[in-house]
């Protein structure tokens, strides 16, 4: 990886991908990566830039291969603190995904287009996955001008769980970020739905599980108060003026159990939340549901994966 922040290197996917470090204010890193197939780059066609989720980091070339496949350039970020930009935010007493602020990633984001702007490219699309897809539409909330559309992969727009957890919890982390913002307020997580996913465990997908370990890093005061400000301006109402497109499983499932059921239902969220608050995004909100999706709908088996991928691809070609 570059330690210039000036120029592209491989990337650790191997061939066909580079990825370069972005600086930003105060000392943090993100890292952008992106995708040029033998044939050439994609030209003509907005640029796609893929937001991961929590506990999570840019690895799913399938997704790379099959936007570059149908005309747009690919690009990805591991947000600060994040996968590849991990390093960086540890070694200088940060703590793993740990932001206290989701207003921050728009430094993230707005350097990440910018470079893609320098590339050439026109407009942009914003992928969002989980966390990513709740900090992409905050972003194209705030930053119209730069999105062009929205597309969002099992958004994480509320808690699991009912009413009245959902709010002792909000009031406790509210609390705990301004005083405490390290302290710990996750149990630790099922391990089923990594251990589905993973080749090590039987699963399809090759990563990094210091990056993406299955039971995740803990989840601290002042991020969570950061994450449920995010939950909040979602429930009162975006505006969001680009096209949206939401995209779920069918199925809301466990936070654990066989990997059949990891894999075919969301195991992380609850799918009724994303429909309920997909329209309050803005006015031109489309919902797709994919039937038999897991929770990162591109890592769903066949053919649920490939559902979606035509859908989100199909979609950007009659709407950008």
């Amino acid at each position: 990886m570059d330690d210039s922040g000036n120029g592209w290197t491989e990337d650790v996917l191997g061939a066909g991908f580079e990825a370069r470090t972005l600086r930003l204010p105060g000392g943090a890193e993100a890292t952008l990566v992106r995708y040029t197939p033998e044939d050439g780059p994609a030209v003509g066609r907005p640029p796609v830039l893929y937001v991961h989720g929590y506990t999570d980091y840019f690895f799913q070339r399938n997704l790379a291969e099959a936007v570059a496949a149908r005309g747009y350039p690919f690009y990805a970020i591991d947000l600060r603190a994040h996968g590849r930009s991990i390093d960086a935010w540890t070694t200088a007493g940060g703590a793993p995904n740990m932001v206290n602020d989701l207003r921050l990633y728009e430094q993230d984001l707005d350097a990440a287009a910018d470079v893609i702007a320098a590339d050439g490219h026109a407009g942009l699309v914003l992928l969002g996955h989980s966390t990513g897809g709740l900090i992409v539409s905050l972003y194209a909330n705030v930053r119209p001008d730069r999105v062009t559309a929205l597309v969002l992969n099992s958004p994480w727009f509320d808690l699991r769980g009912t009413w009245s957890d959902r709010t002792l919890l909000t009031q406790a982390v509210y609390v705990l970020g301004r005083i405490a913002p390290r302290t710990v307020v996750n149990k630790k997580p099922s391990e089923d739905y990594g251990r589905a996913l993973h080749q090590a465990t039987s699963g399809e997908w090759d990563y990094d599980l210091r990056w993406k370990p299955h039971g995740g890093f803990p989840a601290h005061a002042g991020w969570s108060a950061a994450i449920r400000r995010g939950h909040r301006q979602v429930g009162r109402g975006l505006a969001v003026r680009c096209p949206v497109l939401v995209c779920t499983s069918d199925k809301t499932g466990p936070d654990g159990g066989e990997a059949a059921v990891m894999l075919s239902t969301d195991a992380v969220l609850d799918v009724a939340h994303m429909h309920a608050r997909a329209q309050k995004l803005g006015a031109a909100v489309d919902l797709a549901v994919i039937e038999g999706g897991a929770h990162d709908l591109v890592l769903s088996p066949k053919p649920a994966r490939e559902k979606y991928l035509a859908t989100v691809l199909d979609w950007l070609d009659a709407t950008v």
